[in-house]
């Protein structure tokens, strides 16, 4: 078949950033064997590629000392075609990692040495110090500024690390992985539970400040965390950075391990089957956690060791870059018709504010940056889905370093800057954004209208317009080349937004 791209030499597509190399982890987990292939080795990571294979290594570890042949032979035969595909997609580097139940098999060895056979790459083996630290730099990748305590809850172990000015001390492994746990309390999700509260004696947590927010990493509270949002109708279903109240999981939690399993739980069926037996053994966890730890909220990242172990190898100064600025920058170059024009709207939305005294927050000043780099990614859309599907793509997309607060904002303004101050594209997410925000989002949507009319989405022209603010008046001052652009359609954006920033009266001005 002919087509108007070429193939033969490069397989890439056009939407993907130009002159990016995929780098790739094969995470070798006591309950999965997973393969994440990202577009490029970055701040901000987007998956390229996603799969895993449910091959619970770490079943009978405990018991035995050893891999089960015929779970070997299945992560094996998984490994075989990830090693497929990232040599189709050209990765340039592949990591594999591996944590609790190889390190703690005495066939580890022999299992090692076909694994690198297969994927051609060296495997490292990770200590459960090692295990807690890439955890903690997960963490800190997908949420910058968090400060607590990092647990991440694997099939074999649980390790536990305190995150303070994006630092991570007090590395400590305990065995209390899900399937650990399952086979260690005969199925008992109650005696599990009985079993954490012993074992977590000796970690000390009883000991930290109390009030601190605990971050929970790993498939396994993921799912706990997607019941729990279902049960609890809340309106974005996303995981990263979620913010649950200590003392509610641990009812939550409570219920759950009382029920002994999902059967017949409400939401169960939204949780994979491959995860659904061993939830109420991360509930059995959770719950002892949160108690012990004297907790006041608990807040779940979907980056884990994987992510924290690429971040590690970033050097300081990348390390530094803002993730949700550099996510956002990478999808107007991707998504825009001129990304440059970006910037203009930073500088235009900038000096509104600054000729009506209108002060910024730091973060207030970052989100409405990110706003401005994502506010034309949706132009390709048809004209009547385009505010509903910017939405989707800022709500539900993959960008990290942003709460859920932050993603409601981003889509209220994305949502009223396509369909206009009666947009209703996100208002399911508005409940999640604080008091203030949406006066804001509504300012700067509003803002966004008066702008795009004159530019046509190109560069150039929002830096020569100005804005002036005098007691209730606001006059948009356009160059003397420009009067053209003065006409009923500007005029009617102009006095709609002067009527949401609280003027009584708007003009245009030549000169």
């Amino acid at each position: 078949m002919n087509h108007f791209w070429g193939v033969d030499a490069d397989p890439t597509a056009q939407g993907r950033i130009k002159g990016a190399q995929p780098v790739a982890v094969l995470d070798i987990g006591s309950n999965s064997v997973r393969l994440v292939v990202y577009e490029r080795h970055a701040r901000a990571l987007t998956p390229l590629y996603n799969e895993k294979s449910a091959c619970a290594l770490g079943r009978g570890v405990g018991q035995t000392g050893r891999l089960a042949d015929a779970n070997v032979a299945q992560a094996l035969n998984a490994i075989k075609r990830f090693a497929l595909v990232a040599r189709m997609m050209r990765v340039g580097k592949v990591y594999v990692l591996a944590t609790s139940a190889v390190r703690d098999a005495a066939n580890r060895d022999e299992f090692v040495s076909a694994v690198e056979a297969l994927m051609d790459n060296p495997v490292q083996v990770l200590s459960g110090e090692e295990e807690a630290h890439y955890a903690a730099l997960g963490a800190v990748a997908g949420m910058p500024d968090f400060a607590g305590v990092v647990g991440d809850l694997g099939g074999g172990s649980l390790e536990l690390s305190t995150i303070s000015e994006g630092k991570d001390t007090g590395g400590q492994s305990h065995q209390l992985g899900v399937i650990r746990l399952q086979d260690d309390s005969n199925g008992s999700p109650s005696k599990a539970a009985s079993i954490v509260r012993h074992r977590l004696e000796k970690s000390g947590l009883g000991k930290a400040t109390k009030g601190l927010s605990f971050v929970a990493v790993g498939g396994t509270w993921r799912s706990l965390a997607k019941l729990h949002q279902i049960v609890s109708d809340y309106p974005l279903h996303m995981v990263q950075n979620y913010v649950v109240d200590a003392d509610e999981m641990i009812e939550f939690c409570h219920k759950i391990i009382s029920a002994g399993s999902l059967k017949g739980y409400d939401g169960a069926e939204h949780v994979s089957s491959s995860r659904r037996e061993l939830v109420p053994f991360g509930a059995a966890v959770m719950q002892e956690l949160l108690k012990a730890g004297h907790f006041a909220n608990v807040v779940f990242s979907a980056l884990g060791v994987r992510e924290g172990y690429l971040y590690g190898k970033l050097d300081p100064d990348e390390q530094q870059i803002d993730p949700l600025i550099q996510g956002a920058e990478e999808l107007s170059v991707l998504r825009s018709r001129s990304p440059a024009h970006a910037d203009d709207l930073v500088e235009f939305t900038a000096q509104f504010l600054a000729a009506a005294g209108i002060s910024e927050t730091a973060e207030q000043t970052r989100l409405r940056t990110v706003a401005c780099l994502l506010a034309d990614i949706g132009w390709r859309a048809h004209p009547d889905y385009r505010g509903p599907q910017s939405v989707d793509a800022v709500a539900y997309g993959s960008l990290t370093g942003v709460d859920h607060a932050g993603r409601a904002f981003l889509a209220q303004i994305i949502a009223l800057r396509y369909d206009g101050l009666k947009s209703k594209a996100a208002n399911a997410l508005a409940g999640l954004m604080k008091e203030d925000m949406g006066p804001r989002a509504r300012l700067i949507g509003a803002l966004f209208r008066v702008a795009y009319p004159m530019t046509a989405a190109m560069p150039g022209i929002l830096p020569r317009i100005m804005f002036e603010a005098e007691d209730s008046r606001l006059t948009l001052v356009l160059p003397t080349d420009l009067e053209f652009l003065d006409g009923e359609h500007l005029r009617g954006r102009l006095e709609q937004f002067g009527n949401v920033a609280g003027f009584k009266s708007t003009e245009v001005r030549i000169g």
